[in-house]
């Protein structure tokens, strides 16, 4: 579904991506983690054709993405930016339905209901946005991109701000996408969330590619320690996921 091959990207002549080499497979879920600046959310950017490239190669279903028309690469990546401002104070299924610019109105708002239902935010849907809370506002952006139905979803930190019982229910909903046979790329900060929820983690530092596999290797003591600069331990039986340990 996305293919990055030895991608570097500069954003105002500083350089944020350096050989960056990754895959996304439909039916799987990739999480992209680093600490602040590390590169994650460009390599999101450079995946959608939002950030040139200054070497290397980003292909979608194959092809390459600057050779996309505009539906072309809507059909194939839906993108959520980190930013959650919303300008007009427009009622949530309106917003959500901007996702599919392509359908009719009644096509559109009816995918964009059971988006919004899709992530616990059904009711919110006659509300205006201005008067939601930023945690409310975020499940209908993330809304937006589910209802586009696109092959592959690249979302830039999207549990940022909710509780956790909404983290775990729109991690839960983007672990049953890919398994639907989507390919879902997405940034976290949260470790031990990506530990349980990602087929695979990319693990991104000043712009490179540090580590890429399952959770466990991903995640290990020693790619903490060089990262993070913290410890790590993994958990045994039925209690089996990531617990942090700080340092110092």
């Amino acid at each position: 579904m996305i293919a990055l091959d030895g991608v570097s990207a500069a954003i105002g002549g500083r350089t944020v991506l350096e050989g960056v080499s990754l895959t996304v497979a439909a039916g799987e879920l990739v999480a992209l983690c680093g600490p602040n600046g590390a590169g994650k959310s460009s390599v999101l950017r450079a995946a959608c054709g939002l950030l040139p490239v200054t070497a290397g190669t980003v292909r979608l279903e194959g092809d390459p993405v600057r050779g996309l028309t505009e539906p072309e690469r809507a059909a194939r990546i839906a993108f959520l930016p980190q930013e959650r401002r919303i300008a007009w104070n427009m009622a949530a299924v309106e917003i959500a339905a901007l996702g599919l610019p392509f359908l009719p109105g009644d096509q559109a708002r009816a995918r964009a209901r059971a988006a919004l239902e899709e992530v616990g935010a059904g009711p919110l849907a006659d509300r205006g946005v201005a008067e939601m809370s930023g945690g409310e506002r975020a499940r209908v952006l993330i809304a937006r991109v589910l209802a586009t139905g696109a092959k592959a979803l690249a979302l830039d930190e999207p549990v940022a701000g909710l509780d956790p019982d909404a983290a775990f229910l729109v991690m839960g909903r983007l672990k049953a996408r890919a398994a639907a046979g989507q390919g879902v790329l997405v940034s976290l900060h949260d470790l031990p969330l990506a530990a349980g929820f990602a087929d695979r983690i990319v693990m991104i530092d000043g712009g490179r590619v540090v580590a890429d596999g399952p959770p466990r290797e991903a995640l290990s003591p020693g790619v903490l320690g060089e990262v993070f600069r913290v410890a790590g331990e993994w958990g045994q039986g039925p209690d089996n996921g990531l617990r942090l340990i700080r340092r110092g």
